[in-house]
């Protein structure tokens, strides 16, 4: 399952990435809200509940959206089991999984144009974790800071 939610400023770029989604095939979205432009809202509420969801399956990921992509990774990485990423890049998406098993990437929508975002995303959800030892290793001292 992929989960995506936004606060305010990412709003339509979510909408956008909806509408790509849906068409891409074989994939399930949810889309966590908002379900409509608040100005006033809080990153923060958004982030936790999708963080939430995704860890209860190894399978699920994530995708939030704020203005800098930073306050939803920070409050994403607070549920134990999250590991989110900032989707800077395609590269930096495509490392975030395959050495780091990232479950979420965090967008800035006020930096990425649509088709930036589209290929981030579409290669955050392509890459395998190459599920290495030392990357394995990482990941386990990474959850014992979680303990």
């Amino acid at each position: 399952m992929i989960y995506i939610a936004s606060d305010h400023a990412g709003y339509h770029l979510k909408k956008d990435l909806l509408d790509f989604l849906i068409k891409k095939s074989g994939l399930e979205v949810e889309d966590l809200g908002p379900k409509q432009h608040d100005e006033n809202d809080d990153f923060v509420d958004f982030a936790v509940p999708l963080a939430k969801k995704v860890v209860t399956d190894p399978a699920n990921r994530g995708i939030l959206l704020c203005g800098s992509g930073h306050g939803m990774c920070i409050a994403a990485n607070k549920i134990k089991g999250a590991r989110a990423i900032v989707g800077y890049s395609i590269s930096g998406a495509e490392f975030g999984r395959q050495d780091n098993d990232a479950n979420i990437v965090c967008l800035a929508a006020r930096v990425l144009s649509k088709d930036h975002a589209e290929a981030i995303v579409k290669k955050f959800l392509d890459t395998k974790f190459k599920n290495e030892p030392r990357y394995i290793r990482r990941i386990e001292k990474i959850s014992e800071l979680e303990s």
